[in-house]
């Protein structure tokens, strides 16, 4: 499976007597947006944290184009290729837009740097900061204090700082959440582009823009994965349908 960027084997997590995650393989393959579904309480977090390094797995193991990165830290599976977005934003609010896309993608020089003022003057940096700015559609924003972006902009902005790291995989995990029609329509149409840079593994609960981008999704039940296949597969099961999206889906 040489287009696989990025696979889970075996991934187990417990917590005390409840186990969060229970035997979880999956793969993401190039090109590809991967989606992964389930109710609440499903594990879907949990596999996330796994495979970005906050949670170390108790069996099974994570690998990036093929390497075992399971031991590694969250900050080095980022430079290793794993750009991630957060169900919660972690933006700085006071800062700038370009500031934010500037200190974000500072990681990604592997440089120590002492000063601020260094670094949002560094050439270099702010050139790729404005070409991705450009890239999401926030190059208009630059110099507009992050607070006081709208909802979907910060989204945006999200993406940006991930791709400052040029990711060899985006993992998002719930980048909807809190957006509107239009929100939710601007930012699937930066997620179906991007798949072209990197493959995404998404986290999402609006089953509209999974329908719409997913190739492959995957579905997690207490835990475990109870079906994986193509859009039109998993729409159709029954057990999915029981499980999660309901009789009328």
């Amino acid at each position: 499976m040489a287009d696989v960027v990025l696979a889970t084997y075996g991934i187990t997590k417990t917590f005390g007597s409840l186990v969060a995650c229970d035997d979880v393989s999956i793969n993401v393959r190039a090109g590809e947006i991967h989606a992964i579904i389930g109710p609440n309480g499903a594990g879907k977090s949990t596999l996330i944290s796994q495979i970005c390094g906050t949670l170390i797995p108790d069996q099974g193991r994570v690998e990036l184009m093929g390497q075992d990165i399971t031991a590694l830290s969250g900050r080095a599976r980022a430079l290793a290729g794993l750009g991630r977005t957060f169900q919660i934003s972690q933006l700085a609010m006071e800062d700038t837009v370009l500031q934010n896309v500037i200190l974000g993608g500072v990681g990604a020089t592997r440089r120590q740097w002492h000063f601020i003022q260094p670094i949002l003057s560094h050439h270099d940096l702010r050139e790729q900061a404005e070409a991705v700015l450009e890239r999401v559609g926030l190059i208009d924003d630059r110099h507009r204090q992050t607070a006081i972006l709208s909802h979907g902009q910060k989204r945006q902005l999200e993406v940006a700082i991930a791709l400052m790291l040029k990711p060899k995989i985006f993992i998002m995990d719930e980048p909807m959440a809190g957006l509107g029609l239009e929100g939710s329509k601007q930012l699937t149409m930066l997620l179906d582009d991007l798949r072209h840079q990197a493959p995404i593994l998404l986290v999402e609960h609006d089953m509209d823009a999974v329908f719409t981008l997913a190739d492959h999704i995957s579905v997690l039940d207490y835990g475990k994965v109870i079906a994986s296949d193509d859009v039109d597969a998993i729409r159709n099961d029954p057990v999915v349908r029981d499980a999660y999206l309901g009789k009328d889906s």
